[in-house]
């Protein structure tokens, strides 16, 4: 866990036979974690940055949802971030997951939830 390339997968959320799955894609260099969601319109999906603690929203066009995660993928926090802002950084967080406002609570992604993360 944690020790993933740059590429794309699948975000897993909750228990059961019907888990949601989600398209993810995957930035843990530091070239892509700088890049991120920067000069899109949007994401398909969500977005993992790993390792992170903290994120900035400068030069976005829209606003996101960011959940802080631990070293075991336990959401930590979720905030919505407008364009222009910087969060403080999460102690504990190894790991930072984003997607469009709105996108994660429709997902079941809130504090005390643990994610997966599938990759081929």
């Amino acid at each position: 866990m944690g020790r993933w390339k740059d590429g794309h997968g699948r975000l897993s959320v909750g228990e059961g036979p019907e888990p949601v799955r989600v398209p993810l894609e995957l930035a843990c260099s530091y070239r892509a974690r700088t890049r991120g969601l920067l000069g899109r319109d949007g994401v398909e999906g969500a977005i993992l940055l790993s390792p992170a603690n903290n994120v900035h929203t400068f030069r976005m066009r829209f606003p996101i949802d960011v959940a802080f995660l631990d070293r075991r993928l336990r959401v930590l926090a979720v905030r919505t971030m407008p364009p222009g802002r910087l969060s403080r950084p999460r102690l504990r967080a190894r790991h930072v997951l984003e997607a469009e406002a709105g996108a994660l609570a429709g997902w079941g992604v809130v504090p005390g939830v643990t994610v997966r993360v599938e990759v081929p």
